[in-house]
């Protein structure tokens, strides 16, 4: 508790002495502060409420024109069921953002402080470097993320922010359409010494004026029970014809597991707008092979998939520049489930968004939540 609290006063003097110096070091501040409510019905575990105050606060300070640090906190204060889920103990099977991060026990609520981001970017003429805790995001996809293996997404949290990696990545641009990324990661677990479980890997992009496409492959190294390490390969393809289409796969090959069909993660979908983009319907399927990208993992995937099959579907309706609303339905082909998702944002002014949710993660199991966004 004590170094908790020397961690927040610390947190607190940086901002403040950053502040006062903006503008001698070029350095510039932003985030977001929501401040939620939420309730939850259902057979089990029943009713319960619960509050969130919880701000992503940002921060990047140029080097000349050579050189830019990023950084991001995470600053959390959570009771009832928010907390319950910050801590792990929920029963919905979703994991939080937050399920690593030390707590401090106040009188009425727990308070945590997780850092985000934190690296830094050197600049070329035609290249660049990244070295820190950063994020590593591969692959167009918009709702499963096959590709995106190293910061697997959860569609039940569309908003949140996918977790760093701690590692490196040199950039090529040898056009304008065109880019070369290689890219290194230290292992998942922390305490590994020797490297075991460590990822390496190259990505390529390709752009036209109506067409992407990304390749990419990855080595996990072996660890100490295994003489083999992970390969994985995989294409990712956008287009923005009469449609949007996207296609994202990922195929993980495991010697020891003799992986065969049930390592691809393979997803594919289309968009459309209607109305002069008042009405935008979605539709992503994904296959799901257990030992893929998406297959659920508690250290990397939180969201548990156990059907090969799904459907995402979406529609959202744009009533006016300052209100929307969308209507999402998460299908499982194999046990026939379905999660449906039912959002409203409404801009009070600029910079502040009321958000209302309603889903269903499991049968009569129901979460209502009511959010206030600020921007700053």
């Amino acid at each position: 508790m004590k170094k908790q609290f020397i961690s927040l006063l610390f947190i607190i003097a940086f901002f403040t002495i950053s502040g006062l110096n903006l503008h001698a070091q070029g350095m510039t501040v932003s985030g977001i502060l929501d401040s939620s409510v939420q309730a939850t019905a259902g057979d089990a575990p029943g009713f319960s409420l619960g509050m969130e105050e919880y701000a992503n606060i940002r921060f990047q300070s140029k080097i000349r024109d050579r050189a830019t640090v990023y950084g991001a906190v995470n600053l959390i204060a959570a009771t009832g069921n928010y907390a319950a889920n910050a801590m792990g103990m929920a029963a919905l099977g979703v994991g939080s953002p937050f399920d690593s991060t030390p707590y401090v026990y106040g009188e009425n609520y727990i308070a945590g402080i997780e850092l985000e981001r934190l690296y830094f970017r050197l600049l070329g003429e035609s290249v660049s470097f990244d070295g820190g805790l950063m994020r590593l995001p591969f692959g167009y996809g918009q709702v499963w993320g096959s590709s995106d293996f190293l910061n697997p997404r959860n569609p039940l949290i569309p908003d949140a922010r996918p977790r760093a990696v701690l590692g490196t990545a040199f950039f090529w641009y040898p056009t304008e359409e065109t880019k070369l990324l290689t890219f290194y990661s230290a292992p998942r677990d922390a305490l590994s010494q020797k490297g075991e479980g460590s990822f390496a890997g190259l990505s390529f992009d390709k752009h036209w004026n109506k067409a992407s496409i990304q390749t990419l492959y990855s080595f996990e190294t072996p660890k100490e029970d295994s003489d083999n390490g992970i390969h994985r390969a995989g294409l990712s393809v956008k287009a923005d014809l009469i449609l949007g289409f996207v296609i994202d796969a990922l195929y993980t090959y495991n010697h020891e597991a003799e992986t065969k069909l049930d390592g691809l993660s393979f997803s594919g979908g289309a968009d459309y707008s209607f109305f002069d983009g008042k009405l935008i319907f979605l539709a992503e399927y994904l296959y799901n092979g257990e030992n893929s990208s998406t297959a659920f993992d508690p250290k990397t995937n939180l969201l548990g998939l156990p059907n090969t099959h799904y459907l995402y579907t979406s529609l959202t309706l744009r009533f006016t520049d300052y209100t929307n609303m969308s209507a999402a339905v998460i299908m499982g082909f194999d046990d026939t489930s379905f999660a449906p998702i039912l959002t409203l944002n409404h801009d009070l002014f600029q910079g502040a968004t009321l958000i209302v949710s309603a889903q269903m993660p499991e049968e009569s199991y129901f979460i209502i939540s009511t959010k206030l966004r600020l921007r700053f």
